[in-house]
């Protein structure tokens, strides 16, 4: 979540303005203390594909952290749920825009959970390039809550609250590592797995390798059977 290096190429190097990356073999690049980049959040692949193609989503971002990070997926929308209002100003920020869609009540239930997480990556735009400003509309509003961590700014704030209960993204890399090892989705009686592999793993910080060696030790993969 708060890696200090990332993996370039020369191409994907200047997307991301970091210098003197050459050539087209992807290698692993140390960043600087002040870079704007390392990290699952501030990838850019993530950030487009949680985008529309001429603009950032809040909405989508945010069930993405929610589903993929926190283990806490919103429920689905409602059936015939519309879409963003077409009267209102597309050169509106995107904070306002939301605020226009939340005012139905039929919205606001889900968006209340879901849009401020998804505001604090608002520093980035539909294709995961920094900006500090939305057009004409002046300094971008960062500013959200997390589900159980209370008020955030910005990514780095999201990542700050991400890492104050570091078990909640572990349970969920398990569990979606645990779904390819098996084959087949999670279900309620593997949960007793998951939290032995987290329990040992818990010591030496979670460590990616730690996950691998538990799902592959516990009962579940052992067991497993071939259609």
């Amino acid at each position: 979540l708060r890696a200090d290096y990332t993996f370039l190429n020369e191409r994907l190097a200047k997307h991301y303005g970091i210098p003197n990356v050459y050539g087209s073999r992807f290698r692993r690049v140390e960043l600087a203390p002040d870079s704007r980049r390392g990290g699952l959040l501030r990838q850019g692949s993530v950030l487009a594909v949680t985008s529309y193609a001429t603009r950032t989503s809040p909405v989508i971002r945010g069930v993405w952290v929610l589903s993929n990070i926190v283990g806490a997926p919103p429920p689905p929308p409602l059936p015939n749920v519309p879409a963003l209002d077409g009267n209102v100003p597309a050169n509106l920020p995107v904070r306002e825009r939301m605020a226009a869609h939340r005012a139905s009540p039929v919205c606001a239930s889900c968006h209340r959970t879901i849009d401020p997480v998804g505001f604090a990556l608002e520093n980035f735009d539909a294709v995961g390039r920094w900006r500090d400003n939305e057009g004409d509309s002046g300094s971008i509003d960062v500013s959200g809550t997390l589900p159980g961590a209370g008020d955030i700014k910005g990514v780095s704030g999201l990542e700050d609250a991400l890492l104050q209960r570091p078990e909640l993204f572990t349970a969920t890399l398990t569990e979606k590592l645990m779904t390819f090892a098996l084959g087949r989705g999670v279900e309620y009686y593997d949960a007793p797995a998951v939290r032995k592999i987290l329990r040992e793993a818990q010591p030496g910080g979670y460590r990616f390798s730690s996950l691998i060696l538990g799902i592959v030790n516990s009962a579940p993969f052992q067991m497993r059977r071939s259609s």
